[in-house]
This record gives structure tokens, sequence and C-alpha cells, in this order.
């Protein structure tokens, strides 16, 4: 078990045996000499229920194991539940149950095509990326399609005209929903989602 003093709180290792079934020992400290008593946990339930004791309560709580086991389970559970739902919910990317998602070019040099999203980050471009449009106005690898469950981003990746959106240039990731419509290069996209039956 594992003694505490009460003065320096320093705290010490006390094989139980030594208290030679007393139900109590008087203990000096070796780090401030402060003589403290220790409690025989064999004891302490006894003298809890027969005498109204404080020093017998506060025995129970500071020094019998398993109150000190239980903190332990509590600190070490509680987070651990929080952690896996904050990871699921908006940063993992993936894709949406029972939908299916769609680009449709309606303006530029593929105009008619449409192109399944299948994956939950999908890049657009000349040369290289995962949809690859005949637009030269197009950067190699122009902008990326980032599909978190039901919220879904576009990206310009540092490309040379940039991603617009209602006219004007995207800096940072934005939301699209079902019918939004942007444009890399010269070209239009709309996206599009069904439910996938």
């Amino acid at each position: 078990m594992i003694i505490e003093c009460s003065s320096c709180h320093a705290r010490y290792q006390y094989d139980e045996d030594r208290f030679e079934r007393k139900p109590s020992k008087k203990i000096k400290c070796a780090k401030c000499g402060t003589i403290f008593e220790i409690f025989n946990p064999a004891f302490a339930e006894k003298k809890a229920a027969s005498h109204d004791s404080t020093a017998a309560r506060k025995q129970d709580a500071t020094y019998t194991r398993p109150p000190a086991k239980k903190k332990e389970e509590t600190t070490e559970q509680s987070p651990i539940p929080e952690n896996r739902s904050t990871g699921k919910i908006g940063s993992e990317a993936v894709m949406p149950q029972g939908k299916r998602l769609s680009l449709a070019v309606i303006n530029g040099p593929d105009a008619g095509s449409v192109y399944r999203i299948e994956k939950p980050r999908v890049t657009l471009g000349r040369a290289g990326a995962d949809i690859t449009l005949n637009d030269s106005e197009c950067s190699r690898v122009h902008a990326a399609i980032t599909v978190r469950d039901v919220i879904i981003q576009v990206e310009d990746l540092k490309s040379t005209n940039g991603t617009l959106i209602d006219g004007q240039r995207i800096g940072d990731p934005v939301e699209i929903t079902d019918k939004s419509e942007f444009q890399i290069g010269a070209t239009t996209l709309m996206l599009i989602v069904t439910d996938d039956h």
C-alpha cells in the first residue's frame, strides 16, 4: 500500500504485513521527521462502521486501493469517446451514405460531359488530375473537390487563373451544395447530388 506523510505529503510504499494485525501504526516520516498515524486497510471498514471516525473515513478515501483505481478509470475513459466522435465528424474525408455525387460541365470545351465523384478527394485539371479537362486555360492540377460526408468543398490548388465562384476568385476552400457552380479556366462545372438507388 502507499502511505503519505500528513505534513510534507511524501509518499512511501508500506508492506501491509508490518501492521502485525494491528488496526493502526504511528510512523516517522523519513523526509521531515513528522510522526503520523497510518491505518491498516483490513481494519478500516470495521472502524468506520463502528466508530463514526473522520480519521477512519479519511483513511478509507486516501489509502485503500479501489477509490484510486476508480479515479484512474474515469480519467482514462472519458476523453476516449470524445476523441473518437470528434475525429469522425467533419474532419475525415468520407463519401456520404446513399448519395451519388457528380460534376457536370455546363460551359467550356467539355460541355455536356458528366464526371462521377467516386472518392472523398478528387482533383481537376488539364493533366495528371483525377478528372482531366480539355481546357488550355486550366492548370495541370487546378482545383480539388473534398467530400466530408455531407460537407463538400472546392479548393483552388494555387492555379494560374484561379477558381471562381459567382465570378469571385476563391482563396480558401469553399463549401458547395447541390447545383452549385464554379469555374476553372474556361470551364464551368456544376455539382449534382442525387440519391443513390
